[in-house]
């Protein structure tokens, strides 16, 4: 039995302190040959700061950190790599001019005598290419791969040094579906070589997938453990925010008012042939779903002048508007918290009080110059409002949690008291307690008559916000449901472009 074995890595009463800041208190953790351990918990819950410390990264200030029974202590990443501990960091930590056999032993290259082996190097790489299912030439440049195959090359560096224990962070952050399945495949065969894996994730449906066992953290302590007959969504969330979330989606359906979007017949540059309509009230809260290439965010951005439309008419209120551009759509009303909060919602060098006020910039100045006055009021009052954690307004966006950067795209526009917030995938990469958070908002503006339009590809998300759901299927609304008609079944049945019986 799994109780009876001795663990491969074990930590008993770790603590970490960094300045006013208590990131680990008493943590215990263990991980067995050939098992799949995922550990999940809110931003800031201390997973980051134990996996730093078990990969080498940093030290721990108590507390005991065991390999085979064996107490160690790494000074640094390459003593943890000595040991079989390898972290896979969600950024991705290759050389994109360097081919695939160099990335793999970069630094570690195989010589003789002093002079470099090329064709060993080409051998052995293929070798480990091979293990995570990469049927590819050693020469291939990295930079020419896509993502999910970049991933796949992590793992395969990983292995290079013996690595028992793979830790992974977010792996499948940046990846398609289909590059997440290939993951996927990639985890069970590891598993079955006898590799270890710590998997870190906000996605609970990828934990329950591929989790043998769950190790949830809470303010940087543990807050249980679930066996692989008890993981379920709602055991997960129970225990990651230390209370039933039955009503996590805490909706109060308002009734429709005053038409406030009212588009006819565009067509977004994505998908030139391709009409879409639609209308949305005040107070309402309306999903987009559909597939990944339907043509959701093209959809949002053509409404929000990013990419201007080609035809068709766009109004706010009754009045025509033909957004050329972001600035026109924000002087009719609009506001658009992007997909990519970091590419696009956020100046990550930037502090909060400047990227809270950046939105409010041109209404607040003071004779062509900035009103610092007025930026500072603006960012305390969206740190207030949405109850953002950061240890001052001069805190730089880089260095906060993610559900903590959404909430500063979110505060830059209701300073502006938008009739129109339009938010394209508002809680991704974020914890359950943050989109909690969200979905509060969500509901308190919908209930002082803001519209609210967002796309979404979590079904839970849109099954439980929308009032009423638009499906699109390659460039066009496939079909609307009510909240009543709303379900998984009918959504993919629209998405996949089959009509819904009559």
């Amino acid at each position: 039995m799994a109780e009876a074995r001795t663990p491969l890595l074990e930590v008993r009463g770790l603590c970490k302190q960094f300045p006013g800041v208590r990131a680990l208190h008493e943590v215990t953790l263990e991980l067995h040959q050939g098992e799949v351990l995922a550990l999940i918990g809110e931003n800031g819950a201390g997973k980051s700061t134990l996996m730093k410390i078990l990969a080498g990264v940093q030290p721990a200030d108590s507390g005991e950190y065991l390999i085979e029974s064996e107490p160690v202590r790494f000074q640094n990443v390459r003593d943890a790599m000595a040991a079989g501990v390898a972290l896979i960091h969600q950024e991705l930590n290759l050389a994109a001019n360097l081919d695939l056999a160099a990335n793999i032993f970069l630094g570690r290259e195989p010589n003789q005598f002093g002079f470099f082996q090329n064709r060993n190097i080409h051998d052995e790489a293929a070798k480990f290419l091979k293990r995570v299912g990469l049927d590819l030439p050693t020469d291939t440049l990295v930079g020419n791969l896509p993502i999910g195959k970049q991933q796949l090359v992590e793992i395969a560096k990983a292995l290079s040094c013996n690595a028992r224990v793979l830790i992974m962070d977010e792996p499948t952050s940046s990846l398609s579906q289909t590059e997440t399945e290939t993951l996927f495949e990639v985890v069970h065969d590891l598993r079955r070589q006898g590799i270890s894996i710590i998997y870190i994730s906000h996605r609970l449906g990828e934990v329950k997938e591929l989790a043998d066992r769950v190790t949830v953290f809470r303010d940087g302590e543990n807050a249980g453990d679930l066996a692989k007959d008890e993981i379920s969504h709602d055991a997960m969330v129970r225990l990651m925010v230390g209370r039933d979330l039955s009503e996590f989606y805490d909706r109060q359906i308002h009734g429709p008012g005053k038409v406030v979007l009212d588009v006819e017949q565009i067509r977004t540059p994505e998908h030139p042939n391709t009409e879409v309509s639609l209308k949305i009230h005040a107070g309402e809260i309306v999903g987009i779903a559909g597939l990944v290439g339907a043509g959701r965010t093209e959809l949002l951005q053509t409404l929000f002048g990013v990419t201007p439309a080609l035809g068709g008419t766009i109004r706010m209120n009754g009045e025509l508007i033909r957004p050329q551009s972001p600035r026109d759509a924000i002087a009719a009303g609009m506001a658009l918290a992007p997909e990519d909060r970091k590419l696009h919602g956020l100046v990550l060098p930037m502090t909060v009080r400047e990227n809270a006020s950046l939105a409010s910039l041109k209404r607040d100045q003071n004779k062509g110059l900035l009103n610092f006055s007025a930026e500072e009021s603006v960012a305390e009052e969206a740190v207030e409002q949405l109850q953002i954690k950061t240890p001052h307004l001069e805190q730089v966006a880089r260095f906060l949690s993610g559900g903590n950067q959404q909430k500063i795209v979110l505060g830059k526009w209701l300073a502006l008291t938008p009739q129109l917030l339009m938010l394209d995938e508002p809680t991704r990469g974020i914890d359950v307690g943050a989109k909690r958070e969200i979905y509060r908002l969500m509901e308190k503006l919908a209930g002082k008559g803001m519209a609210i339009l967002f796309v979404s590809s979590e079904m839970e998300e849109v099954l439980g916000m929308a009032d009423r759901a638009l499906v699109m299927h390659e460039g066009r609304i496939a079909g609307e449901l009510a909240r009543n008609e709303l379900s998984e079944q009918a959504i993919m049945q629209l998405a996949t472009g089959t009509p819904l019986a009559a």
